[in-house]
């Protein structure tokens, strides 16, 4: 009885030696990493996630399995048009579209946040004139009550859902008109595969990730624009007008060939994309070793957000960087110079799904604008906010209306 007491201390003895040397490693090895949130012993930060919806969004997907499937995108998003004459045509006619839209508010004081998420999501995701309304619920919640924005992305889910039934029946194999299509058609070509990632969760998921990625942060870097060129009138008047009135003229749209003749426009673009920062946290990849930085041990496997602006706002390489200057983006001779801190999308791989359409999009939606119309606020140009509010993984921007006068 004495010998089998004895043999249960030791035993306990010898586990609580190991438990403890364990935590004392985990703790050498905690000091070694950078500064994090506080976990709690077990279950670490589990709290402070949100677990009813685990989902494997395509765009934080860079590492197995999901790889193939971010090829994938990628590859749809270039056949569908990226790298096609296609898209600037389809682009040019949503913009018409958009012109034409905000004719009809009649020179009203207007917020154009509608009209510009509208557009946006009419190039890639969905078939031209689709409603809205549904998006636009979601996006007036943000920020707002966490309760409500859930109970919106759960209608937004179930909109995409329908989105894609509709073109299920509707679809030309032949010629995918959107996202969904392309999406669809691959996933009748892997249907008999039972470990294929191209599904209908997956589909939807991956459509709400190009929204939020893609559409959104695209209109809130046009709404940002608004309010740049409505705040500084002479950057608007006595520069961009001038170079569209001499390279494109009144008579036809802009093309996306016109941005090589047009650098002070290019450079203004530029410029809004690094003082609104809207995405301030670039596309995440994971470590694939473990790695020593500034002796701090970076483990396989951890999630990176790179900080965009830590760049972006960097003196070393923009020398007025809480400043709206554009000239950040123009040589001695007005001409377009790169820099190696111009990160507005993310930084290394993975990169931006849609980096490429994006771009296209801002030049071709800014230049039929200011073509078209003069911008109007109901306050004075120094009254007016143009500071981005932080948010997560996006920045919200100040409310505003104003009007669009035709030129």
């Amino acid at each position: 009885m004495l010998e089998s007491e004895l043999l249960l201390v030791a035993l306990l003895a010898l586990q609580s030696t190991m438990v403890l040397k364990s935590a004392w490693q985990q703790r050498s090895l905690w000091r070694k990493m950078p500064p994090e949130l506080t976990q709690l012993p077990f279950i670490g930060n589990y709290l402070q996630l949100d677990t009813n919806q685990m989902y494997d969004s395509v765009a934080f997907s860079n590492w197995e399995p999901s790889k193939p499937l971010r090829r994938c995108c990628i590859a749809m998003l270039q056949d569908f048009g990226v790298n096609r004459h296609r898209i600037e045509e389809r682009i040019q006619e949503e913009a018409g579209f958009l012109i034409k839209a905000l004719r009809d508010t009649h020179v009203t004081f207007t917020d154009p946040t509608f009209y510009l998420n509208k557009t946006a999501a009419n190039i890639i995701i969905f078939s031209k004139g689709q409603l809205f309304d549904m998006f636009y619920s979601v996006m007036k919640h943000l920020p707002g009550p966490q309760q409500q924005v859930f109970k919106e992305l759960q209608g937004l889910e179930d909109f995409v859902a329908k989105k894609v039934e509709q073109n299920q029946r509707t679809m030309d194999p032949n010629s995918p008109w959107d996202f969904i299509d392309s999406f669809l058609i691959r996933m009748q070509e892997e249907k008999n595969k039972p470990h294929t990632e191209f599904h209908m969760e997956n589909l939807v998921m991956t459509t709400l990730s190009l929204f939020f990625w893609g559409v959104e942060s695209t209109s809130r870097v046009l709404y940002f624009s608004f309010l740049v060129l409505t705040k500084h009138p002479e950057v608007r008047v006595t520069k961009i007008h001038k170079e569209i009135d001499q390279v494109i003229g009144k008579n036809r749209q802009p093309s996306f060939g016109d941005r090589t003749k047009m650098p002070y426009t290019e450079g203004v673009i530029h410029e809004i994309q690094r003082s609104g920062n809207v995405t301030p946290m670039g596309v995440a990849p994971r470590v694939t070793k473990d790695t020593i930085f500034r002796h701090f041990l970076i483990p396989r496997l951890l999630l990176l957000f790179p900080m965009l602006g830590s760049l972006l706002n960097d003196p070393k390489f923009f020398s007025t960087p809480d400043d709206f200057n554009p000239q950040h983006f123009l040589d001695d001779k007005g001409q377009l110079k790169k820099t190696d801190a111009d990160v507005p999308f993310s930084m290394g791989r993975p990169y931006c799904l849609g980096e490429g359409l994006a771009r296209m999009e801002l030049f071709l939606f800014l230049t039929t604008i200011l073509q078209n119309f003069c911008f109007k606020s109901p306050q004075s140009p120094q009254d007016i906010d143009i500071s981005p509010k932080s948010l997560s993984l996006m920045r919200t921007l100040p409310d505003c209306t104003m009007s669009f006068l035709p030129r």
